[in-house]
């Protein structure tokens, strides 16, 4: 149907001109997307392989430091979480004995 329309707007000489036109457009399409790919890809190893150096590396560069920091940043965390649970089970054990000596 696109061919009929094609060949009564452009006339039998020029489809020939036009379908290698078209060809190559679309060529040049793919190279470029293929090198868009490759520089994403490239890109893509870089950054991981900067992201897994400062991670392997520990404190080594700013990145390092930071990852260091947060580390620490968790573990203060986690320690004031379990004080707070030793806390509250604590508590939790005084009124268990207090509700015993009320029932005996």
């Amino acid at each position: 149907m696109i061919f009929i329309v094609v060949l009564l707007v452009f006339g039998p000489k020029r489809v020939p001109e036009l379908g290698r036109a078209l060809g190559k457009g679309l060529a040049e399409l793919k190279r470029s997307l293929q090198d868009v790919k490759e520089q994403v890809e490239t890109e893509f190893k870089e950054t991981t392989s900067n992201i897994k150096e400062a991670v392997e590396g520990g404190e080594k560069g700013p990145l390092g430091k930071e990852l260091a920091e947060f580390k620490r940043s968790l573990q203060d965390v986690k320690e004031q979480v379990e004080t707070e649970f030793r806390v509250m089970n604590a508590d939790k054990k005084v009124e268990e004995k207090e509700e015993e000596r009320e029932e005996a």
